[in-house]
This record gives C-alpha cells, structure tokens and sequence, in this order.
C-alpha cells in the first residue's frame, strides 16, 4: 500500500507506537490489580507538570512567531469544524441532550496531550514534541472553554463551567509564556531556572500515559461499546483528513509541523471531556450516562487508532500525506 513495506510499519510501530503502548500498559495493570486514584495525579499534571513542559516548550520552541499563529489557527479551525460535523452528525442520529455533548467532545477532541505529546516525540523527535505541545496548549485552551460549554449547555451549568475553567493554569501559562518570548525576557537556555523547568516538564509524558492506562482500567464499556462506532469513526478517519485540508490551505513551511498537526488532530479521544462531563453534564434518562459515553469512546477509539496511527505515521514519514 502506497509503497510501505510491512517491515517499515513494524519499525515505525516499534519505536513510535509500542513506547506508549508499554508505559500505558503499566498504568493499565496498576489500576487493575492496586486501588489507584489517577485524581492525585492528574491534579499534579494539570497544575505544575504540564504547566512545565508548555511554558519551557512555548519559551524554547525554535519556530517562529508566524508559525505559532498558524499552528494556533489550525487548532482552532480544526476544532470548529469537527465541533460542527460532530453536532450534526449527532443531530442527525437521534443523539440528544446530554449524551449529545458527549459524542461532539468525544468526536471533536484528539487526545493530544498524554497520547499525541509522546507519540509524536517517538514519531518525529524533539521539533515533533514542541509543535505536539503547542497543539495540545491550544487544544487545552478550546476543551477548558468551548469543551466546558458544550459539555454544560444540556443542564445550564456553562457559565460554572466557564468560571471553573479560568483556574486552570493552563491558559495564564500559554499567554505569559508567549509573552515572555515575544518581549525577549527568557532566560537563557542552560540556566538553572529553564533546566528546572525542563526537568519538571519532561516529567509529565510518562505520567500522563500511566494516568491514561489508569483511567483506561476504570472504564465499565459492557452498556456502551455499541453506542460509540459512529463518534469513534468521525474521530479517526473525518478529523485526520479535515486537518489535512486545513494544513493545504494554511501552508506550513516546515513539513514537520504539519506532519505532526496531522497527526495530532488524528489521535483518538481525548480525556479530559470526562472531566468536564462528570462535573457540568447531567445523566439523563438512558442507560448510560455521558461520562460513561466518554469513557468508553476513549477506550475503544485508543485501541482502534494503534493500527492507523501506524500506517498513518509510515504515510506522513513518506511524504505521501503531506
């Protein structure tokens, strides 16, 4: 298939896909057979790890001012357009409110940050990981604000949400960090202050894939797993070739950029919408509620995006994508 040779798909398996699939994992048994909270943790990666690697990343990153802003465009353009096939979509299939929300955010967000940050650091090296942490400081910003409406707007709680999503680090990191580079006031780049930083950021891409396999090994999907197909497909195969389209037209002079915003945007569910749909979303009155929704989209859209993040690594590699 377009000249890619089974041994090069193992390769690209091997040392791209298999590193996340094994951290996981280990995440994944722990949950199983020890009663791990993954709440701890996912409050240190939110509040001081992430906050780390995106303030090193955005102050260090050798891109340029133009291709931030396109790579920030692109995200955003990505994300309204999915927001809007998904809620047609769903529309369209009787999905009402609130499990409405959960199939746009499961359909509408890539898991960018502990699956997309590390696969395209395996993938495509050290420029890979800044354009990956770039996206997901992006994304994060778009699922804290237009994720939290969403999520919200079947039970009235938007404007909570709103509120709670400004005490998100997140948001303050990305516009003091861009502002720190846009005025030249970064330290420098070997000094204590930026290899602390480092250290701290660099922290967070192994925790964050053991909290995925933790969540992972919570899921109860027995109720659910019928009800995803039509949100997993959007997910993996309508939003990689959206991004694609978006990248053509936006034009990014490094290929590697637009290689890993290929990829980025073609990762399977996010999980932070989980977060956001257990705290602003009612059950309703089916048999699953929208958390359990979420839960199971992501299980089941990780598994299935294996196989075609793989041929989709050997592809953009090849120049046959982009």
């Amino acid at each position: 298939m377009f000249g890619i040779q089974p041994s090069s798909l193992l390769g690209i398996f091997g040392t791209a896909i298999l590193p996340i699939i094994a951290i996981a994992a280990a995440g994944f048994v722990l949950g199983r057979v020890k009663d791990v909270e993954a709440g701890p943790l996912n409050t240190i990666t939110v509040y001081v790890l992430v906050p780390a690697l995106v303030f090193h990343t955005l102050v260090m990153t050798p891109m340029d001012g133009e291709t931030v802003l396109l790579v920030a465009v692109g995200v955003l353009a990505v994300t309204l357009v999915m927001l809007a096939i998904a809620g047609g979509v769903g529309r369209l299939a009787g999905r009402t409110e609130p499990l409405l929300g959960a199939f746009v955010l499961s359909a509408a967000f890539a898991n960018s940050g502990n699956f997309g940050i590390p696969l395209s650091k395996f993938a495509f090296g050290e420029f890979g990981e800044s354009t990956a942490v770039l996206y997901a400081a992006v994304q994060g910003v778009l699922l804290y604000t237009l994720g939290t409406y969403v999520a919200a707007r079947g039970s009235g709680g938007a404007l909570a949400g709103v509120r709670r999503a400004a005490r998100i680090p997140l948001v303050y990191v990305v516009v003091v960090a861009l502002g720190v580079r846009w005025l030249g006031l970064a330290p420098a780049a070997g000094s204590s202050a930026m290899e602390t930083l480092r250290l701290v950021g660099d922290s967070s891409i192994p925790v964050m894939l053991l909290i995925l396999g933790i969540q992972l090994s919570g899921t109860d999907y027995g109720a659910a797993i019928g009800q995803v197909g039509l949100s997993n497909l959007l997910k993996l195969t309508v939003a990689p070739v959206v991004a694609v389209g978006i990248a053509f037209v936006l034009g990014f002079e490094d290929q590697t950029v637009a290689r890993v915003f290929i990829l980025e945007s073609a990762g399977p569910t996010a999980v932070t919408p989980i977060i956001l749909l257990g705290e602003f979303s009612e059950h309703g009155d089916g048999p699953i509620g929208p958390a359990e929704f979420a839960s199971t989209a992501i299980l089941t859209s990780t598994l299935l995006s294996i196989p075609i993040l793989t041929v989709l690594i050997a592809l953009l590699r090849g120049g046959v994508v982009i």
